[in-house]
């Protein structure tokens, strides 16, 4: 998922975009950023859009165990879930993910 500087595809992006003034680094390349980091042996065990997902109905499950009685995050946290759904089947369908991977909160609490 990060290279060696510890850097996501996105992250480089913004560097390339805001410190060089490369604004788009496919026309340059001729392939996205996450295929250069690919072959170049950095291996991504999800996409990064679904990890960030995860990631962060973690943090929204750990605030609820304290704070049970907060609603509004209750829901934030439903729809949060329901787009993991929705972009692992996607992703499965492309193979970009193992066709067995399941979110539940058990996975989203060992990462």
């Amino acid at each position: 998922m990060y290279n060696e500087d510890g850097l996501t595809a996105s992250q480089i992006g913004i560097i390339l975009r805001d410190e060089y003034g490369i604004p788009l680094a496919k026309p340059i390349l001729g392939k996205t950023i996450t295929d250069v980091l690919t072959e170049n042996g950095v291996k991504q065990d999800m996409p990064e859009d679904l990890d960030r997902l995860v990631k962060k109905a973690l943090g929204l499950q750990r605030h609820l165990r304290m704070h049970n009685s907060d609603r509004r995050n209750v829901r934030s946290l439903e729809l949060i879930e329901s787009k993991i759904h929705r972009l692992s089947r996607y992703y499965k369908k492309r193979d970009k993910i193992a066709k067995n991977w399941k979110y539940a909160a058990v996975i989203a609490q060992a990462q």
